[in-house]
């Protein structure tokens, strides 16, 4: 062997162990479930499919009358045809249809009101965090009076005051809402603010907006979009409690939290398996806000779901 080639053999080997000492390329982010999240991202998206289909897939209409009898139980015949396959309700209605139609309320009322919670909160928190002074000062105080006041105490005043219709029901929960998301986006932004690389946009001259766009914003993401099906979950609560109370949606509308208030009294009355009248809806509810913190904890729960360990 020439020693030329002795040369380039030792300067290969020399690179081979220089490259091998740097770190590997991290692998592209890809959100890692569980087979319970997994589980619960296939309820969720039942659901939502039901908020744009369940309407138009119903076999009945959610305010059409179809027998003469309250709370025929699973699987009873409908007078002219049909079966009610989760029975009837107190008006002789198709709970099963009612549950189908419900969900474009519940849950899409429920959804547009955190969306909304957000931008509000996520806007007002991130300003406080960043610009300080009398900003922080005057948003911080307006939020603790909010956040002072009992949750269900607050929503029906302004109900009561303003009235139940869609909108209100929707700007209600997302201002009674926004104060907690406002606290963490305050909280992660003033975290955010300290940071190095923060604090090296700012030596570079980079604008206010640059760095709330491209280095807050992006750092608090993932925590937010986490957060955000918890609040989903406490404002379907929320909205369903109300319309247990007789504040929420009105009739002939449907949506679980009237159907579970409604059919109350086929717990004492009911024969057989017309007692489950008001456990259909009850379990919509029930399974809908299960997926969700399903979701929730194998994202960000410390046993086995942390969020730093699912984005590999």
């Amino acid at each position: 062997m020439t020693d030329t080639s002795q040369a380039a053999e030792i300067e290969n080997d020399q690179e081979t162990t220089i490259y091998d000492e740097l770190p590997d390329a991290p692998p592209k982010k890809q959100l890692k479930l569980t087979w319970t999240g997994k589980l619960g991202v296939g309820v969720v998206a039942f659901w939502v499919i039901m908020v744009f289909i369940g309407p138009y897939i119903a076999p009945y209409d959610q305010a059409e009358i179809l027998d003469m009898d309250s709370y025929l139980p699973p699987g009873a015949p409908i007078d002219g045809g049909g079966t009610h396959w989760l029975g009837s309700d107190k008006n002789e209605r198709d709970i099963l249809s009612r549950i189908m139609w419900g969900a474009r309320m519940t849950v899409g009322i429920s959804f547009v009101a955190t969306l909304l919670a957000y931008l509000m909160g996520v806007t007002a928190g991130i300003a406080a965090a960043v610009k300080k002074g009398w900003t922080d000062m005057i948003l911080s105080r307006i939020n603790d009076a909010i956040l002072s006041l009992p949750t269900i105490m607050l929503g029906l005043l302004i109900v009561v005051a303003l009235g139940s219709s869609i909108p209100i029901l929707i700007g209600t929960a997302a201002v009674i809402y926004a104060s907690s998301v406002y606290r963490i986006a305050r909280a992660y932004g003033q975290e955010i603010m300290v940071m190095d690389y923060v604090e090296s946009a700012q030596a570079r001259g980079e604008t206010i907006w640059w760095i709330i766009f491209r280095e807050v914003l992006p750092n608090a993401a993932m925590p937010l979009a986490t957060d955000f099906g918890l609040r989903l979950v406490f404002v379907v609560l929320f909205i369903s409690s109300l319309s247990f109370l007789g504040l929420g949606i009105q009739p002939p509308d449907a949506d679980w939290g009237s159907m579970v208030r409604s059919n109350l009294e086929a717990m004492q009355f009911a024969e057989g398996w017309g007692v489950l009248a008001p456990i259909w809806p009850a379990l919509a509810i029930a399974s809908f806000t299960i997926a969700i913190n399903l979701i929730v904890d194998d994202i960000s729960a410390k046993s086995g779901g942390d969020l730093a360990k699912k984005m590999i």
